[in-house]
């Protein structure tokens, strides 16, 4: 893969790092996207002094109205929501950059990235396209063939590096870097992701840069991605991870799917940061003025006894402590009955709500799916409800819908324990449709015994969209028992809360 074109200019190259454009179906609610993603990277490049910037499209910047950017979205030709600044808006933000990094971790978001990315190379042929996440690495055909240059297959902290040494190079060639993918003379070059590539000592990883982030836009339209907040309440999140990977692999996880084998190296395994990195992470956001710090990890307790001292250590940062993926509700129990050691520590730290997964009210489909997490019949779920009323904790549930073998009535089933569950205490109740995401073990049988179709739409790939076909239930009902039962278990000023969430911007 090379380039000719060449100039001292390129031998300090500017990187603009771009979240896209959202696409939102009409009557949900649209986040901003803020992943950990560029700030990890932005972090790395910083750390080897390297230009670099990131613009959120979907926010814009101090040059765009959030109003007009934010608040009143546009209608796509397929009936979606577009919610972002305009295409030129989006040229303009790259047009001194020589490397644009996209990242496409959300698959029903493919689409805001294949047509940024197509713009950007239409009017700008000879800037580098570089596009990561678990989705850009499971879809490399449709990414190669639609303006992006270079694919990473991993984590990608190690790798953007190398990318910008091989740019300034003037043959610019990357075939020698591993852990991408790329074409050359029309053919799709796959350098798979060698043991060295992943960072197994997390301490190791940058800073991530959260201050390049449009913090003060993403406050002010008061839509973090997850938590339970009054209109009167200030304001001023962050996210951060104090371990990647996870301690289970179910099959509907792209976790499931990093191993060994994979293109993407075995990191889903478990990794976890020492207590005094964290502790230095929430220093740096607290400087930031962040006072909500959202811990995005997929398994927080993955190490319990890591877990709860941990969060004793953080307790006393000042900022509260908020989780968005939920805690396992394994790791809630001990020996089936709640861990009450585990539960204070939630609460010493600054918990105020906790979601707990419990993915099905079925044995069979826990354990076919779900890594067999729990055991539907001998947990005291109801002790442990009533423990974290007991502890003032808001606790909501999450139902998934709509596996491939689900019968009927193992979808009622489940539906009928989430009731139960409501009238233990449960202050929630959020059902999903179960989605096949390209990178998920899931995906792939889903395709091969027939479950989905092969012109399959990224788009559609909604946790309110039913995308599996050949099951049990059509489509089109088992969407509508998914809302019937989010309306019945779900009271007016919760639902109200969660179509609309918005801060009121007088408490900024």
């Amino acid at each position: 893969m090379t380039n000719t074109s060449y100039s001292f200019k390129s031998l300090s190259p500017k990187i603009v790092l771009l979240y896209p454009p959202n696409q939102s179906w009409p009557g949900t609610m649209c986040k901003p996207n803020g992943s950990l993603a560029y700030p990890s990277l932005a972090g790395a490049l910083i750390g080897h002094d390297i230009e670099v910037e990131i613009f959120d499209a979907c926010v814009g910047n101090d040059r765009d109205s959030i109003e007009e950017v934010f608040f009143k979205p546009g209608t796509l030709p397929n009936g979606l929501l577009r919610t972002g600044v305009s295409n030129e808006r989006i040229l303009e933000e790259v047009a001194d950059a020589d490397i644009v990094g996209l990242t496409s971790i959300f698959t029903d978001q493919e689409a805001m990235v294949l047509l940024t990315s197509e713009i950007i190379k239409k009017k700008y042929p000879d800037k580098l396209l570089i596009a990561g996440g678990v989705n850009a690495r499971s879809r490399l055909e449709v990414f190669l063939a639609n303006g992006i240059d270079i694919v990473c297959l991993s984590e990608a902290e190690k790798t953007i590096i190398k990318i910008v040494e091989a740019f300034r190079e003037k043959d610019r060639d990357f075939s020698h870097i591993s852990s991408i993918a790329f074409k050359r003379n029309g053919e799709i070059i796959v350098n798979r992701t060698k043991k060295d590539d992943i960072v197994w000592d997390l301490d190791k990883l940058p800073i991530p840069a959260w201050h390049l982030l449009p913090n003060e836009r993403y406050w002010e339209i008061g839509r973090p991605h997850g938590g339970h907040f009054n209109p009167d309440e200030t304001m001023r999140y962050g996210s951060m991870m104090t371990s990647l990977g996870c301690v289970f692999s179910c099959l509907y996880c792209h976790i499931a799917g990093e191993n060994n084998d994979s293109i993407a190296g075995p990191i889903g395994t478990y990794r976890v940061k020492s207590d005094e990195r964290v502790l230095d992470e929430l220093e740096i956001m607290k400087q930031l003025g962040i006072k909500q710090v959202y811990i995005e990890d997929d398994s927080l307790f993955g190490r319990k006894k890591r877990a709860i001292r941990l969060l004793k250590k953080m307790r006393d940062t000042g900022v509260a402590i908020l989780n968005v993926n939920g805690v396992n509700l394994i790791h809630l129990l001990k020996n089936y009955k709640p861990d009450r050691e585990v539960l204070e520590s939630l609460i010493e730290a600054g918990f105020e709500e906790i979601v707990l997964g419990f993915e099905s009210g079925t044995q069979r489909i826990i354990k076919k799916y779900a890594a067999n997490k729990w055991n539907v019949e001998k947990s005291d779920i109801a002790g442990l409800i009533n423990l974290c009323k007991e502890y003032g904790l808001r606790i909501a549930g999450n139902y998934m819908l709509g596996y491939p073998d689900e019968t009927r009535e193992e979808i009622f089933q489940t539906i009928s324990i989430a009731r139960h569950h409501r009238l233990l205490g449960l202050d929630s109740a959020n059902f999903m449709l179960v989605i096949p995401l390209p990178g998920t073990p899931l995906f792939e049988m889903a395709l091969k015994e027939g479950y989905l179709p092969s012109n399959f739409s990224t788009s559609k790939m909604n946790w309110t969209k039913a995308n599996l076909m050949n099951i049990h239930v059509l489509p089109e009902e088992l969407e509508e028992i998914r809302q019937k039962a989010w309306e019945e278990l779900n009271d007016h000023k919760y639902r109200e809360y969660k179509t609309g969430m918005n801060v009121d911007k007088q408490s900024i």
